[in-house]
């Protein structure tokens, strides 16, 4: 983890969730398209609520001491434990109160229906009233879907397990028209279309919800979904502002990593917009100005990153192409007082720029700082070769130190060889605060190419496990890449990558052996049928790169 002294705002302690359980009523409708064929009961919270006042939403409530002291009176599934039964309870309770529905039933297994409905009052004790009838709640039909807990930045935070449960049949919801009004039945993505018209407020967690039930077709397909008694997902959201709005993230969605490293407490500060005017500052010691080159190949543009402060001066990660306004905004960002450039590979959106700023920095009266990396190898093509002032060493330590307010200032960066993309490819350690810069070995939202003589799959893969140890050796949480936001989670974003390389080169074995006499062309159409065609001719590079892998794999090719 950053060192607490790095980090931009002061951080605040958390409001503690308190436990909640809503439930998702789930009934089968038939829809012409033959898509989504059941409806999820709706409830449009009272416009006064102290909690999303307003917002369309699934009915549920705080869990109170009464919901697992009723263990008893509910009928529960072997595999369902006891914090699962009491969320049950509490759901069905809830969906009572608010809407009058009556998951329960009578000792011959009768669901309960409208009498009993009717001979129930719903502003006295519940489990009372349910024990006098000779009722038993049906928390063996009530499974766990999700578990969302409240954006860290919210006053007020509940720790919600999402439930989902078939509608009992013969009944009708009935707002209670103090806490919901309006019950409605709503195909998962009609409610969505109906969000994003205006017409129908939701938060992000029903949003989110609902988009993932969205993927199911039928009431039985989510319950089966459901059947391992583990949520589907578990999230707590963070937030951003983008185009001066504040927007919210799961844990699998690019955004995320960086949010969690500058603003880790959840407040909203942190602007996600790309643009290549100003830098962003991510911690104290670190700045990424993103060049204003983006394209298929480059996302948003390549990042430069400025690691380093006013006391200790500054080491300039890949400093881009020959771009001589970002040259001068990197430059600008960093007081003119940059000690070292280093560049990750020889690639022309990564080194072009560092000779030029270079000389910029001299051209000041600074002393002209080194250009640092590996030169480029005899594989690499012309257009990339690069020849740094001095060539870094693999575990080599690059080191600023100054004096601050508080004492002596160190920023320590190790330099990893990793080459797979490049033969030439650096990533670095910045050892203090746990950071790793990937370059273009790990990025956010896409796989890096790997295009042979210069890239080699057995390369990559064995660097990703190089990574790997080092991020568990030194703890590593956050992966800087040269294109995209931070990631988070670096272990598994790790984990994630290699597999889906491995799982490409099954598809690329398979396409081999399917048409043994095939060429790069027929493979890529099969391996690659999940990209877009026009991005075919650069996937075909690295399905030539897993090609020599497996050729290389194959016995007597050793």
């Amino acid at each position: 983890m950053p060192r607490p002294s790095q980090y931009l705002y002061p951080q605040r302690e958390l409001v503690t969730p308190r436990p909640a359980a809503t439930v998702l009523l789930l009934r089968d409708a038939p829809s012409p398209d033959g898509k989504n064929q059941f409806e999820v009961l709706m409830t449009r919270r009272s416009a006064k609520a102290s909690f999303v006042p307003g917002a369309y939403v699934f009915p549920g409530g705080s869990i109170d001491a009464e919901d697992a002291q009723a263990h008893a009176l509910a009928d529960r599934r072997a595999t369902q434990d006891d914090a699962q039964l009491t969320q049950a309870i509490a759901a069905i309770r809830e969906s009572y109160e608010e809407l009058g529905v009556l998951l329960a039933r009578h000792a011959d297994g009768r669901m309960a229906g409208e009498a009993d409905l009717a001979a129930l009052d719903r502003h006295a004790p519940f489990f009372a009233q349910c024990q006098a009838r000779g009722l038993r709640l049906a928390a063996d039909g009530v499974y766990t879907l999700a578990r969302w807990i409240t954006d860290r930045d919210m006053p007020k935070r509940f720790d919600v397990a999402f439930l989902v449960a078939r509608m009992p049949p013969g009944q009708t919801p009935v707002a209670d028209e103090a806490e919901q009004f309006e019950p409605v039945w709503v195909r998962p993505a009609d409610a969505l279309a109906r969000h994003e018209a205006g017409q129908f407020f939701m938060i992000f967690p029903t949003i989110r919800t609902l988009q993932r039930l969205a993927r199911f077709d039928s009431v039985d397909a989510v319950l089966r979904a459901c059947a391992s008694e583990q949520p589907l997902w578990t999230s707590c959201p963070r937030g951003g502002m983008l185009a001066g709005k504040p927007a919210h993230y799961m844990e699998d969605e690019m955004p995320y990593g960086e949010l969690a490293l500058v603003c880790p407490d959840g407040q909203l500060h942190h602007t996600l917009d790309w643009q290549s005017e100003q830098p962003v500052p991510l911690l104290k010691n670190l700045q990424r100005l993103t060049a204003p080159n983006p394209g298929v190949m480059t996302g948003p543009g390549t990042n430069s990153y400025l690691v380093g402060d006013p006391a200790t001066g500054y080491i300039a990660l890949d400093p881009g192409p020959a771009d001589h306004a970002h040259l001068e905004r990197l430059w600008r960002a960093a007081g003119g007082d940059i000690r070292m450039i280093v560049c990750t590979h020889s690639h022309p959106d990564h080194s072009p720029g560092a000779a030029p700023l270079a000389a910029l920095v001299a051209q000041y009266g600074r002393p002209k700082p080194p250009v640092l990396g590996l030169p480029s190898a005899p594989t690499a093509l012309a257009a990339w070769a690069f020849t740094p002032d001095r060539a870094l060493q693999d575990n080599e330590l690059l080191t600023l130190e100054g004096q601050g307010p508080e004492g002596k200032i160190t920023h320590t960066l190790q330099v990893i060889h990793t080459p797979g993309h490049a033969a030439n490819h650096l990533c670095l350690l910045l050892r203090e605060d746990a950071l790793l810069f990937s370059g273009d070995h790990i990025l956010n939202g896409s796989t890096t190419i790997v295009n042979p003589p210069d890239g080699n799959m057995t390369d990559y893969l064995e660097s990703l496990d190089k990574l790997d140890a080092l991020c568990a050796q030194h703890g590593v949480e956050f992966i800087l890449p040269a294109h995209g936001h931070v990631l988070g989670f670096a272990r598994q974003a790790i984990a994630h990558l290699k597999a889906h390389r491995l799982a490409r080169e099954a598809k690329v074995l398979a396409a081999m052996q399917a048409h043994p006499d095939g060429s790069l062309e027929d493979w890529v159409r099969i391996a690659y049928d999940d990209v877009p065609e026009q991005l075919w001719p650069m996937a075909q590079r690295s399905l030539l790169a897993h090609v020599e892998r497996i050729q290389a794999m194959q016995p007597g090719n050793d």
